[in-house]
Protein backbone atom coordinates (compact mmCIF):
# COMPACT_ATOMS: atom_id res chain seq x y z
CA UNK A 1 0.00 0.00 0.00
CA UNK A 2 1.39 3.43 -0.89
CA UNK A 3 1.89 5.87 2.04
CA UNK A 4 -1.22 7.96 2.81
CA UNK A 5 -3.28 6.19 0.13
CA UNK A 6 -6.14 5.90 2.62
CA UNK A 7 -6.32 9.64 3.21
CA UNK A 8 -8.47 10.54 0.17
CA UNK A 9 -10.90 7.72 1.01
CA UNK A 10 -11.16 8.89 4.60
CA UNK A 11 -11.90 12.42 3.44
CA UNK A 12 -14.47 11.24 0.93
CA UNK A 13 -16.45 9.77 3.82
CA UNK A 14 -16.10 12.90 5.95
CA UNK A 15 -18.69 15.61 6.28
CA UNK A 16 -18.44 18.50 3.83
CA UNK A 17 -16.31 21.41 5.05
CA UNK A 18 -18.57 24.40 5.84
CA UNK A 19 -17.53 27.34 3.67
CA UNK A 20 -15.72 30.04 5.63
CA UNK A 21 -15.62 28.11 8.90
CA UNK A 22 -12.33 27.92 10.84
CA UNK A 23 -10.44 24.63 10.76
CA UNK A 24 -10.91 22.49 13.85
CA UNK A 25 -8.18 20.28 15.30
CA UNK A 26 -7.64 17.16 13.20
CA UNK A 27 -9.54 18.48 10.19
CA UNK A 28 -6.81 20.49 8.50
CA UNK A 29 -5.99 17.92 5.82
CA UNK A 30 -9.66 17.60 4.95
CA UNK A 31 -9.91 21.37 4.56
CA UNK A 32 -6.77 21.47 2.40
CA UNK A 33 -8.09 18.74 0.13
CA UNK A 34 -11.51 20.29 -0.29
CA UNK A 35 -10.26 23.84 -0.89
CA UNK A 36 -7.06 22.96 -2.78
CA UNK A 37 -5.29 25.57 -0.64
CA UNK A 38 -2.79 25.43 2.22
CA UNK A 39 -2.27 28.52 4.40
CA UNK A 40 1.32 29.02 5.53
CA UNK A 41 2.24 31.44 8.31
CA UNK A 42 5.53 33.26 7.78
CA UNK A 43 7.66 35.80 9.59
CA UNK A 44 8.41 39.19 8.06
CA UNK A 45 11.92 39.88 9.36
CA UNK A 46 13.44 36.66 10.75
CA UNK A 47 16.55 36.73 8.57
CA UNK A 48 17.56 34.29 7.15
CA UNK A 49 14.68 32.00 8.13
CA UNK A 50 11.57 33.78 6.86
CA UNK A 51 11.49 37.39 5.72
CA UNK A 52 10.65 39.81 2.91
CA UNK A 53 13.20 40.58 0.22
CA UNK A 54 13.36 43.92 -1.61
CA UNK A 55 10.47 42.87 -3.87
CA UNK A 56 8.30 42.06 -0.84
CA UNK A 57 8.56 38.34 -1.63
CA UNK A 58 8.84 35.85 1.23
CA UNK A 59 12.22 34.11 1.22
CA UNK A 60 14.46 32.20 3.61
CA UNK A 61 15.58 28.85 4.97
CA UNK A 62 12.28 28.12 6.73
CA UNK A 63 10.28 29.32 3.74
CA UNK A 64 12.14 26.90 1.46
CA UNK A 65 11.37 24.16 3.97
CA UNK A 66 7.67 25.01 4.19
CA UNK A 67 7.45 25.07 0.39
CA UNK A 68 8.87 21.53 0.23
CA UNK A 69 6.51 20.40 3.01
CA UNK A 70 3.46 21.84 1.23
CA UNK A 71 4.36 19.85 -1.87
CA UNK A 72 4.61 16.72 0.28
CA UNK A 73 1.06 17.48 1.49
CA UNK A 74 -0.09 17.85 -2.13
CA UNK A 75 1.40 14.46 -3.04
CA UNK A 76 -0.07 12.77 0.03
CA UNK A 77 -3.54 14.07 -0.84
CA UNK A 78 -3.04 13.18 -4.53
CA UNK A 79 -3.95 16.73 -5.57
CA UNK A 80 -3.00 17.81 -9.11
CA UNK A 81 -2.19 21.28 -7.78
CA UNK A 82 -2.10 23.09 -4.46
CA UNK A 83 -2.50 26.84 -3.96
CA UNK A 84 -0.27 28.34 -1.27
CA UNK A 85 -1.66 31.26 0.71
CA UNK A 86 0.99 33.17 2.67
CA UNK A 87 -0.07 34.93 5.87
CA UNK A 88 2.36 37.10 7.88
CA UNK A 89 2.60 36.39 11.61
CA UNK A 90 4.52 38.01 14.46
CA UNK A 91 6.23 36.68 17.55
CA UNK A 92 3.19 37.79 19.53
CA UNK A 93 0.37 36.31 17.39
CA UNK A 94 1.94 33.26 15.69
CA UNK A 95 0.58 30.72 18.20
CA UNK A 96 -2.96 32.21 18.31
CA UNK A 97 -2.98 32.28 14.49
CA UNK A 98 -2.28 28.54 14.40
CA UNK A 99 -4.71 27.69 17.22
CA UNK A 100 -7.54 29.70 15.62
CA UNK A 101 -7.09 28.10 12.20
CA UNK A 102 -6.00 31.28 10.44
CA UNK A 103 -2.88 29.42 9.32
CA UNK A 104 -2.50 25.68 8.74
CA UNK A 105 1.26 25.52 9.23
CA UNK A 106 3.83 27.99 10.56
CA UNK A 107 7.51 27.46 9.75
CA UNK A 108 9.62 30.40 10.83
CA UNK A 109 11.87 30.69 13.86
CA UNK A 110 9.63 29.30 16.59
CA UNK A 111 11.21 27.50 19.53
CA UNK A 112 9.65 24.19 20.52
CA UNK A 113 9.32 24.10 24.30
CA UNK A 114 7.03 22.31 26.72
CA UNK A 115 4.91 25.38 27.46
CA UNK A 116 4.14 25.98 23.78
CA UNK A 117 3.60 22.27 23.14
CA UNK A 118 0.57 22.47 25.42
CA UNK A 119 -1.02 24.84 22.89
CA UNK A 120 0.17 23.57 19.50
CA UNK A 121 1.77 20.57 17.82
CA UNK A 122 5.40 20.77 16.69
CA UNK A 123 7.04 19.00 13.79
CA UNK A 124 10.41 17.29 13.73
CA UNK A 125 12.91 20.02 14.62
CA UNK A 126 14.68 21.67 11.69
CA UNK A 127 17.24 23.89 13.47
CA UNK A 128 19.09 24.29 16.77
CA UNK A 129 20.16 27.66 18.16
CA UNK A 130 21.72 29.20 21.28
CA UNK A 131 20.53 32.40 22.97
CA UNK A 132 23.29 35.03 23.16
CA UNK A 133 23.93 38.77 22.94
CA UNK A 134 24.86 41.12 20.09
CA UNK A 135 26.81 44.22 21.07
CA UNK A 136 29.03 46.85 19.52
CA UNK A 137 32.58 45.53 19.42
CA UNK A 138 33.70 48.42 21.65
CA UNK A 139 30.85 48.14 24.17
CA UNK A 140 32.91 46.24 26.74
CA UNK A 141 30.22 43.58 27.12
CA UNK A 142 31.45 39.98 26.93
CA UNK A 143 28.78 38.05 28.83
CA UNK A 144 25.40 38.39 30.49
CA UNK A 145 26.84 39.56 33.82
CA UNK A 146 28.31 42.57 32.03
CA UNK A 147 24.78 43.90 31.49
CA UNK A 148 24.77 45.57 34.92
CA UNK A 149 23.73 49.19 34.46
CA UNK A 150 23.10 48.63 30.73
CA UNK A 151 20.05 48.52 28.43
CA UNK A 152 19.21 45.23 26.71
CA UNK A 153 16.55 44.93 24.02
CA UNK A 154 14.58 41.75 23.18
CA UNK A 155 11.79 41.02 20.75
CA UNK A 156 8.47 40.81 22.56
CA UNK A 157 6.78 37.42 22.74
CA UNK A 158 9.99 35.40 22.32
CA UNK A 159 11.63 32.92 24.68
CA UNK A 160 14.49 35.42 24.99
CA UNK A 161 12.18 37.93 26.66
CA UNK A 162 11.21 35.38 29.30
CA UNK A 163 14.82 34.27 29.78
CA UNK A 164 16.27 37.76 30.25
CA UNK A 165 13.55 38.67 32.78
CA UNK A 166 14.21 35.47 34.71
CA UNK A 167 17.96 36.18 34.60
CA UNK A 168 17.41 39.70 35.95
CA UNK A 169 15.44 38.34 38.90
CA UNK A 170 17.77 35.45 39.71
CA UNK A 171 21.07 37.31 39.24
CA UNK A 172 20.16 40.43 41.18
CA UNK A 173 21.76 42.56 38.47
CA UNK A 174 20.17 45.92 37.74
CA UNK A 175 19.71 46.62 34.03
CA UNK A 176 16.94 47.96 31.82
CA UNK A 177 14.94 45.61 29.58
CA UNK A 178 13.49 47.11 26.41
CA UNK A 179 11.12 45.31 24.02
CA UNK A 180 10.41 45.68 20.31
CA UNK A 181 7.78 44.12 18.05
CA UNK A 182 10.12 42.52 15.49
CA UNK A 183 13.80 41.55 15.31
CA UNK A 184 14.68 44.34 12.89
CA UNK A 185 13.19 46.85 15.34
CA UNK A 186 15.26 45.35 18.16
CA UNK A 187 18.43 45.60 16.13
CA UNK A 188 17.48 49.12 15.05
CA UNK A 189 17.38 50.15 18.71
CA UNK A 190 20.86 48.69 19.16
CA UNK A 191 22.20 50.32 16.01
CA UNK A 192 20.83 53.74 17.01
CA UNK A 193 22.40 53.53 20.47
CA UNK A 194 19.06 53.21 22.28
CA UNK A 195 20.19 49.83 23.67
CA UNK A 196 23.59 48.44 24.66
CA UNK A 197 22.84 44.81 23.81
CA UNK A 198 20.32 42.77 21.82
CA UNK A 199 19.48 39.32 23.21
CA UNK A 200 18.10 36.73 20.81
CA UNK A 201 18.80 33.40 19.11
CA UNK A 202 22.31 33.45 17.68
CA UNK A 203 21.17 32.62 14.13
CA UNK A 204 18.79 35.59 14.15
CA UNK A 205 21.49 37.86 15.57
CA UNK A 206 23.79 36.93 12.69
CA UNK A 207 20.90 37.54 10.31
CA UNK A 208 20.36 41.06 11.63
CA UNK A 209 24.09 41.76 11.51
CA UNK A 210 24.07 40.81 7.81
CA UNK A 211 21.62 43.69 7.20
CA UNK A 212 23.59 46.28 9.19
CA UNK A 213 25.13 49.41 7.71
CA UNK A 214 28.48 48.33 9.18
CA UNK A 215 28.27 44.58 9.90
CA UNK A 216 31.81 44.35 11.29
CA UNK A 217 30.91 46.80 14.07
CA UNK A 218 28.71 44.15 15.71
CA UNK A 219 29.78 40.97 17.50
CA UNK A 220 27.86 38.08 19.08
CA UNK A 221 29.04 37.33 22.61
CA UNK A 222 28.10 35.57 25.81
CA UNK A 223 27.91 32.06 27.16
CA UNK A 224 24.75 30.59 25.61
CA UNK A 225 21.89 30.89 28.09
CA UNK A 226 19.96 28.05 26.43
CA UNK A 227 19.96 25.69 23.47
CA UNK A 228 16.64 25.68 21.62
CA UNK A 229 15.13 23.71 18.74
CA UNK A 230 12.96 25.26 16.03
CA UNK A 231 9.96 23.40 14.63
CA UNK A 232 6.93 24.01 12.41
CA UNK A 233 3.66 24.55 14.27
CA UNK A 234 0.28 22.91 13.62
CA UNK A 235 -2.97 22.70 15.52
CA UNK A 236 -2.85 20.52 18.60
CA UNK A 237 -4.51 17.36 17.27
CA UNK A 238 -3.34 17.46 13.65
CA UNK A 239 -1.61 14.08 13.89
CA UNK A 240 -2.15 13.24 10.21
CA UNK A 241 -0.64 16.51 9.03
CA UNK A 242 2.26 16.14 11.46
CA UNK A 243 3.01 12.69 10.05
CA UNK A 244 3.34 14.10 6.54
CA UNK A 245 5.38 17.10 7.68
CA UNK A 246 7.72 14.99 9.82
CA UNK A 247 8.36 12.46 7.07
CA UNK A 248 9.24 15.19 4.57
CA UNK A 249 11.56 17.04 6.98
CA UNK A 250 13.31 13.79 7.87
CA UNK A 251 13.64 12.87 4.19
CA UNK A 252 15.21 16.25 3.45
CA UNK A 253 17.65 15.80 6.32
CA UNK A 254 18.71 12.24 5.50
CA UNK A 255 19.06 12.95 1.77
CA UNK A 256 21.33 15.95 2.36
CA UNK A 257 18.85 18.32 0.70
CA UNK A 258 18.25 20.34 3.87
CA UNK A 259 22.00 20.74 4.40
CA UNK A 260 22.16 22.21 0.89
CA UNK A 261 19.36 24.61 1.84
CA UNK A 262 21.34 25.52 4.98
CA UNK A 263 24.45 26.33 2.94
CA UNK A 264 22.34 28.45 0.56
CA UNK A 265 21.14 30.70 3.38
CA UNK A 266 23.99 30.66 5.89
CA UNK A 267 27.14 30.29 3.80
CA UNK A 268 26.39 32.20 0.60
CA UNK A 269 25.27 35.75 -0.27
CA UNK A 270 21.58 36.24 0.54
CA UNK A 271 18.94 38.88 -0.18
CA UNK A 272 18.53 41.71 0.57
CA UNK A 273 22.06 43.11 0.47
CA UNK A 274 23.85 40.05 -0.87
CA UNK A 275 25.83 39.70 2.34
CA UNK A 276 27.20 36.35 3.46
CA UNK A 277 26.58 35.26 7.05
CA UNK A 278 29.62 32.92 6.81
CA UNK A 279 28.15 30.64 9.46
CA UNK A 280 28.85 26.91 8.94
CA UNK A 281 26.41 24.45 10.55
CA UNK A 282 27.03 23.88 14.24
CA UNK A 283 27.61 20.41 15.62
CA UNK A 284 24.10 20.61 17.12
CA UNK A 285 22.62 21.18 13.66
CA UNK A 286 24.69 18.39 12.09
CA UNK A 287 23.68 15.99 14.87
CA UNK A 288 20.00 16.88 14.35
CA UNK A 289 20.26 16.24 10.61
CA UNK A 290 21.81 12.83 11.34
CA UNK A 291 19.28 11.95 14.04
CA UNK A 292 15.99 13.80 13.39
CA UNK A 293 13.64 14.14 16.37
CA UNK A 294 10.82 16.33 17.65
CA UNK A 295 12.05 16.75 21.24
CA UNK A 296 12.11 20.19 22.86
CA UNK A 297 15.51 21.20 24.27
CA UNK A 298 14.11 23.24 27.15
Amino acid sequence: MRPFSLIPMLFAAALAWPHGAPAMAGETLRKIQQTGTITLGHRQSSVPFSYYDTRKQVVGYSHDLSTAVSQAVRRALQLPALTTKLVPVTAQNRIPMVVSGNVDLECGSTTHNQERARQVLFSTSFFVISTRLMVHREAGIQDFRDLAGKRVVVTSGTTSERLIRTFAESSGLKFQILTAREHEESFGALERGQADAFMMDDALLYGERAKAQQPLDWIVVGTPMTREAYGCMMRKDDAQLKRIVDQEIERLMRSGELLAVYRKWFERPIPTKGLNMNWPPSQDVLDLFQNPNDRPLQ
